[in-house]
């Protein structure tokens, strides 16, 4: 039922759109016209004639008062066009176009700026039409929206094969690599950025051949061609620095050791970060020192250093906050929320997580916002609320699968196995946790191919299968120790004691908890030590012995 104030704001937005298409089309288009004379003039006049998009080594962006109503002026020029507009109305709506679309890059808005770029392209032909649709593409796909983004690279590599530009058409089958490897088609993902390399080298393009190589290390290093992948980093260290380019040099740095992180080599991952987060501090790169940064505490928090993490997520967002990147800020900020999760403050990470979730949807980031979606369902569950918390991890998943994530799809469903082992529903539990599983290992995602055996191992106990849950056990230990994954190293210990009591081995019972709980208590995670002791006097109980930790049951 309507109330009074909804229906008359209703009704008032259509007497306005009704007296706007009373206006004749020549009166229309003159007060379009006005509209945009005067906004731009209040903005201080137009800005200069950009370079032509697709020339080489371009200038950085410049701000200038008009970006803050680019959009706008665009629009206006646009419709100014009209019969009865001023003829150099098409001009101006290409220079602000443009403008607009830059602007919302150097803002960090991934989904509108693919948008702006899309509509830039729509105005272009030739070569620059290519660019355009690359820049859009790149745009999508820091935003997750994969399906989008490959449309566009298609578009722009017919343009530049059309054309004939070999530098356009190795861009985009650069991004085309990008996009294969983000989906975990590494075969593809080689493919593509092979052609870009040899596009690039027979162009001459050095700073793009040491981007593609640098990719290609990526890909390389997650298909488990480690040999490979040592080459082609070296080489794009080399060209990064014989051109000059720090910056990328950098990048380079910092995404190596989110890869070092991803497959369980913790050491090698916080070398990288401290010499990526050293030049981008000398070059004064503020954004990406604050994504460098967030990345570092990441590492903090998987490798047990709580408190170091926590202060180091704080100064990741205020960067992020001060160089207006609400996409990374969204990323670090859902990270501080699994760290305040993982510590058991539940009351603090529940708004946090909504409010993560709403940054990823606002920046039009899917990938982010089905990763936390995730973990809004990981806290449902750890907090009584499992229904709930399968739907979210449903929702999910169906992102996952949208935009081709497969580590993040397997880490969603060893979380949903996870749910259905504390629900009991075992024979749910296992399939799920095996899918995950499968998929871990078939991308080289060792930390979670870890995480992922060690629960699989807890449902086997639960099922009356103790020597198979202990040498699964003792092979989750083995990841987590050469990962450096400590918490869940503790958490399998104290789990890998529940099988040996349930195979009459109670003194290596002992042991194994008391190692495990003493890990627990360094990372202030007794909260997690408290859920796991129930389990322990049960198992205690059952075999005949006292409780595990001395304390009276």
């Amino acid at each position: 039922m309507n109330t009074a104030e909804s229906a008359y704001l209703f009704r008032h937005a259509l007497l306005r759109d009704a007296a706007y298409q009373l206006q004749l089309p020549g009166d229309r288009a003159r007060l379009h016209g006005l509209a945009f004379e005067v906004l731009e003039t209040l903005c201080g006049g137009r800005p200069p004639e950009p370079p032509p998009l697709d020339g080489e080594d371009l200038p950085p962006f410049q701000p200038h008062p008009t970006d803050r109503f680019a959009a706008e002026l665009a629009e206006h020029a646009r419709l100014g066009a009209e019969p009865g507009g001023p003829p150099t109305r098409p001009a101006a709506q290409i220079l602000y176009l443009r403008r607009a679309a830059e602007d919302s890059g150097r803002r960090f808005r991934p989904a509108v700026t693919s948008l702006l770029w899309k509509r830039y392209a729509d105005l272009l032909t030739g070569p620059s039409r290519g660019e355009s649709l690359c820049r859009a593409a790149e745009a999508a796909l820091a935003g997750g929206q994969g399906a989008v983004a490959e449309q566009l690279i298609e578009e722009s590599l017919a343009v530049s094969r059309q054309a004939g530009h070999v530098r356009l058409e190795g861009m985009a089958l650069g991004l085309l690599g990008t996009l294969r490897y983000r989906a975990g088609m590494f075969d593809e993902a080689r493919r593509a950025l092979d052609g870009a390399l040899s596009l690039h080298r027979r162009s001459g393009h050095r700073r793009a051949e040491g981007t593609d190589l640098g990719n290609l290390a990526f890909v390389h290093m997650a298909a488990g061609r480690r040999e490979d992948a040592e080459r082609a980093y070296i080489e794009a260290l080399a060209i990064h620095r014989e051109t000059g380019n720090r910056r990328n040099e950098a990048i380079l740095l910092a995404n190596l050791a989110v890869q070092c992180m991803e497959t369980g080599r913790a050491e090698e991952a916080e070398r990288a970060l401290e010499q990526s987060l050293a030049t981008l501090r000398q070059l004064g790169d503020r954004r990406f020192e604050g994504v460098t940064l967030a990345n570092f505490a990441r590492l903090f928090h998987e490798t047990g250093r709580v408190d170091k993490a926590e202060r180091t997520y704080q100064e990741a967002l205020s960067i992020h906050r001060e160089v207006g990147d609400r996409a990374s800020e969204g990323i670090a900020l859902g990270n501080l929320t699994t760290l305040c999760h993982d510590l058991g403050r539940f009351e603090e990470a529940e708004p946090l997580s909504h409010r993560v979730v709403a940054i990823h949807r606002e920046t039009g980031n899917r990938s982010s916002e089905g990763i936390a979606m995730a973990n809004l369902a990981r806290l449902y569950a750890d907090t009584g609320r499992p229904e709930q918390a399968e739907r979210l991890y449903e929702e999910a998943l169906a992102i996952h699968r949208e935009v081709r994530q497969p580590r993040s799809e397997g880490v969603a469903l060893g979380n949903l196995g996870n749910l259905y082992l504390q629900t009991e529903k075992f024979d749910q539990a296992e399939p799920v946790l095996e899918q995950a599983l499968a998929i871990h290992r078939r991308h080289g995602y060792r930390r979670s191919e870890g995480v992922a055996l060690g629960t699989l191992a807890v449902v086997y106990r639960n099922t009356g299968r103790a020597e198979l849950a202990e040498r699964t056990l003792l092979q989750a230990l083995d990841i987590h120790r050469s990962a450096g994954n400590r918490r869940f190293e503790a958490v399998h210990m104290c789990e890998r004691a529940l099988c040996l009591l349930a195979l009459a081995r109670a003194p290596e019972a002992a042991e194994s908890w008391s190692g495990g709980a003493a890990i627990l208590r360094e990372l202030r995670e007794e909260h997690t030590l408290k859920d796991l002791r129930p389990g322990m006097l049960a198992a205690c109980q059952a075999a005949g012995v006292p409780s595990l930790d001395g304390a009276p049951k």
